[in-house]
């Protein structure tokens, strides 16, 4: 009986005996990895570290932002005191120069008013500044005009009724239409089959041209957008617009280059006239001259190697002679001064006026 209840309480307690057998010999625990399972926990000196870095690397960039602003604001400062300085040298420069123009202007009024006394007329507008002087002192019958232009503009060459064909229109007309204060008749002109008067060569009003010829016989006397005086051998239409010629006519011959006197041709040589002489002084200012002639007893007129000299002692630099004989009228105010050779004005084809 007894034996039977050992070999009992022997199997109930084998479970935990072999459960006690098993942990006795090796831990089952301390052979997992808990590599894999760890979370990773950076340490706080390193974070502080990395934020360190970045902020350093922060202060580096706003250092050279501002470093390039300085260099900008440096760079702008120095460009506004070139710009000032410049600004000051060319307001010197400016101020050079209207004073310059003003004394040369003042030693030319100087020279003609010696020569021929002072003006009998003048006229300050606002696009131009008008002299006139009688040539008597001279020892010619007719007048001269000095002119300055404020504005281009106030020069006009003007066809008669602002045609190119016409019965042509007196200088005293088209100053008047105008309402011009200086008026001088321009260029040559012909006849043609019905009787109309035309222009010779090329003809030039507000930059279109009304006519064009390739006569190089002829010399042409423009004006350009400064209204300065062209003189040139114009052989195409291209050189014209090229030049920027508002206004133009054409005649001969021209007189003084750059101050030089040049061969009169064969035809006009020693040849005493009335004469319509155009150019410009020394000091820019245009001159518009007009001498009576076929007078007797008044003017028996003047050849153009006289006149080349007494230009010469005008100090003008480039001239030229227009349309003369009967043509040449001298308007100026309101009037007619000169006496034309036929005892009346002839009708031209075309007239130079200044507005006021």
């Amino acid at each position: 009986m007894l034996g039977k209840v050992n070999r009992f309480f022997a199997f109930l307690l084998a479970p935990a005996l072999g459960f006690l057998v098993a942990f006795s010999q090796t831990n089952p625990v301390d052979k997992l990895s808990f590599e894999g399972l760890a979370l990773p926990v950076e340490q706080p000196h390193e974070q502080v570290a990395m934020l360190q870095e970045k902020l350093d690397e922060t202060k580096e960039q706003l250092a050279g932002t501002e470093l390039a602003l300085q260099q900008i604001r440096e760079a702008a400062e120095q460009e506004k005191q070139e710009y000032e300085q410049q600004n000051k040298k060319l307001d010197t420069l400016l101020a050079a120069s209207i004073s310059q123009t003003k004394q040369s202007e003042d030693v030319l009024d100087t020279i003609l008013s010696n020569m021929l006394g002072k003006p009998i007329g003048q006229h300050f507008g606002a696009n131009s500044t008008v002299k006139v002087y009688s040539l008597t002192e001279a020892g010619y019958r007719g007048y001269m005009a000095k002119v300055r232009l404020k504005d281009p503009n106030a020069l006009k060459m003007v066809l008669a009724n602002n045609s190119v064909k016409s019965k042509g229109e007196t200088t005293s007309k088209a100053g008047k239409r105008m309402n011009a204060v200086l008026a001088v008749n321009a260029g040559g002109f012909r006849t043609d089959n019905d009787g109309y008067l035309v222009p010779l060569g090329i003809t030039v009003v507000d930059g279109k041209i009304r006519t064009f010829s390739n006569d190089q016989n002829l010399s042409f006397v423009g004006f350009n957008n400064k209204g300065h005086l062209v003189g040139t051998k114009i052989t195409t239409q291209e050189q014209i617009t090229q030049q920027g010629i508002l206004q133009g006519a054409s005649f001969l011959p021209r007189l003084l280059e750059n101050g030089k006197r040049l061969p009169i041709p064969r035809q006009w040589a020693n040849s005493r006239q009335p004469r319509t002489l155009i150019g410009h002084f020394d000091n820019g200012d245009l001159l518009v001259i007009v001498i009576d002639g076929r007078r007797e007893g008044w003017s028996n007129g003047v050849t153009l190697e006289e006149a080349q000299k007494k230009l010469q002692e005008f100090h003008v630099v480039d001239a030229y002679n227009l349309d003369g004989g009967g043509s040449s009228a001298f308007y100026y105010n309101g009037k007619l001064l000169n006496k034309p050779s036929g005892g009346r004005e002839r009708p031209v084809v075309s007239n130079l006026v200044i507005l006021p």
